[in-house]
């Protein structure tokens, strides 16, 4: 099953999940190889990217022939770092940027960047309209369903994505609080699905759990 991202087919609904350490070019390279629809690059530091930290930069060596179509992930705090980035990106040969609302790691979290951004509605709209208005390519976001289960503003902020233009949606099915732990939460992944037109995505289940994707009516799923 194809999906449509932005104008912009991938061929397959599988898509590779951005993992640290893990998603670099030859790992993308043999997913696309096995068949992934979308193959997205580890999690890249906005600010370093302007600062070229050799270390960031090299998370963005890219083919643009074998692993097409290919996203950037980018994390950070500020949105003019961010679009300005997400410009580098774009040049550098990215299908799509996707801007990171959803890790949960407290080296992210702690310089209000990942999950922490959706503690900050405001600033989160203004990363997702500066991005989306930056770059000619398809934007997309990644979240979680809130910061604790007192605050599941997903279906908030997908409206707000909808409205600065982003292309498609990927939320992980638990808040950053839970971290990894229980079972992903099926009725708040549906409340993001409800609330907005674009294709939204499910990440953080097991293989196991695959088949209840259906019951929250998901356009494609993370691997």
């Amino acid at each position: 099953m194809s999906l449509t991202i932005g104008g912009i087919t991938v061929p397959h609904a599988a898509i590779l999940a951005p993992m640290s350490g893990v998603t670099d070019m030859p790992f993308r390279r043999a997913v696309r190889r096995a068949g992934g629809g979308l193959v997205v690059t580890e999690m890249v530091a906005s600010a370093a990217i302007l600062r070229e930290v050799r270390s960031e930069m090299r998370k963005l060596r890219m083919d643009t022939v074998s692993e097409v179509p290919l996203s950037v992930q980018l994390a950070g705090w500020d949105p003019q770092i961010m679009a300005d980035a997400a410009r580098i990106a774009a040049d550098l040969g990215a299908t799509f940027i996707d801007i990171n609302m959803g890790c949960p790691a407290k080296k992210v979290t702690g310089k209000l960047s990942g999950s922490a951004l959706m503690r900050d509605e405001p600033l989160a709209g203004a990363i997702l309209a500066a991005v989306a208005a930056s770059v000619d390519v398809p934007v997309t976001l990644k979240m979680r369903l809130g910061w604790d289960n007192d605050s599941l503003n997903a279906p908030v902020i997908a409206r707000m994505a909808e409205d600065a233009g982003i292309a498609m949606i990927a939320v992980h099915g638990r808040t950053r609080c839970q971290m990894y732990n229980g079972s992903a939460d099926w009725k708040a992944v549906r409340g993001v699905v409800d609330a907005v037109p674009m294709p939204v995505i499910v990440n953080g289940i097991s293989a196991a759990s695959r088949m209840s994707t259906a019951r929250c009516a998901t356009a494609g799923l993370p691997v």
